[in-house]
C-alpha cells in the first residue's frame, strides 16, 4: 500500500544522500507526532533529516536522529532537537515494513519532510537497501554518460 508524496505541499527538509547511498524499492507517506514548538522550527524551514533512519520500536514506528532545532520564542517549553518522534503508519503498513526490515534486511530511511494541503506535517519513507561502493560508481558513470549525451545531441541538433 505504497503511497508516495507526490510533491504535494512544500518541502521542508531533503535527504539528498537517501538516494546516492541506497536503493529506493518503496515509498510510503507517514505522519510525524510533533510539539508546538517542532512545527514553528520547521515552518521556519530549519530542520535536518540527513542522518535520520526509522526504527520500530514495540509495535511503533519512530523517527531517530532526525534534527528540528528549538525554536526561539518557546523558551520553556522547548524541546529536544534529536529526540524519537512518533511515525504515523497503518497497522498493515507497520507490520509489512516490520516484516522487511527483520527479515530482508532492509532500511527505512526518511527522503523528505513536508506540510501537505491541510498543513500537516508529514514524512516521505523511502524502504531500502544499501548500495555498495561499485554500485555508486556505476550510478555516476551512468549519470555522467547521460549528461555527456545530452549535450551531444543538444550541440547536434
Amino acid at each position: 500500500m505504497a503511497r508516495s508524496a507526490g510533491g504535494a505541499g512544500r518541502a521542508v527538509a531533503v535527504n539528498r544522500k537517501a538516494r546516492r547511498n541506497y536503493f529506493i524499492d518503496d515509498t510510503f507517506e507517514a505522519g510525524i507526532v510533533l510539539l508546538g514548538s517542532e512545527v514553528k522550527s520547521m515552518r521556519a524551514g530549519r530542520s535536518s533529516i540527513d542522518e535520520a533512519y526509522a526504527t520500530e520500536r514495540k509495535g511503533e514506528f519512530f523517527l531517530i536522529n532526525a534534527h528540528i532545532p528549538g525554536y526561539a520564542a518557546a523558551n520553556r517549553q522547548n524541546h529536544d532537537p534529536r529526540r524519537a518522534r512518533k511515525l504515523l503508519l497503518h497497522k498493515r503498513e507497520i507490520r509489512r515494513l516490520a516484516g522487511a526490515i527483520q527479515r530482508e534486511g532492509m532500511t527505512l530511511v526518511p527522503l523528505s519532510l513536508y506540510f501537505n494541503e491541510q498543513g500537516r506535517a508529514k514524512v516521505e519513507l523511502g524502504l531500502a537497501h544499501g548500495k555498495r561502493k561499485y554500485d555508486k560508481r556505476a550510478a555516476e558513470r551512468d549519470r555522467d554518460w547521460s549528461r555527456q549525451k545530452a549535450r551531444l545531441l543538444r550541440d547536434k541538433g
